[in-house]
């Protein structure tokens, strides 16, 4: 089994709606994402013969993802009112809804499904929400 892992990281703020403690507010991370994909065998023709898959592709579709949410507000749906939403958005705020409370858990979990739709087998998506502090999903499909 060959197994790659590519990385790429973004700044954004966050906030939990209803938890008890400092992380109700809103308050920044710098999020790292690790994402490892895994094959059985490397291609054996063309121009990546002996690959796996091209880093650059596997790089460039996740951070397709991360720069997209770079520099964002990411909140939960229903997490805030319609007025809030309404100001911010006349302010220019980029503000990202999720269908999940934005925790460190739920972003691994959305990297991991954002991988496997791109049509990479993915093994396992890390989010670092600090240096010391990861979350890491794998699918049912996890050996």
């Amino acid at each position: 089994m060959y197994v790659l892992k590519t990385r790429s990281d973004f700044d954004s703020a966050h906030f939990l709606k209803g938890y008890e403690g400092k992380c109700a507010n809103i308050h920044g991370h710098h999020w790292l994402v690790e994402i490892q994909i895994r094959g059985e065998e490397v291609k054996s023709e063309g121009s990546h013969r002996g690959m796996l898959v091209d880093f650059s592709d596997l790089k460039e579709d996740l951070r397709e993802e991360t720069s997209r949410m770079d520099h964002a507000l990411l909140y939960e749906a229903g997490s805030l009112k319609e007025k809030t939403l309404e100001a911010l958005r006349e302010e220019g705020f980029l503000l990202i809804e999720f269908p999940f409370r934005p925790t460190a858990e739920n972003f691994a979990k959305h990297f991991y499904d954002y991988m496997t739709s791109k049509g990479y087998d993915v093994a396992r998506a890390e989010v670092y929400e600090t240096l010391d502090n990861c979350a890491i999903y794998e699918g049912e499909n996890h050996d």
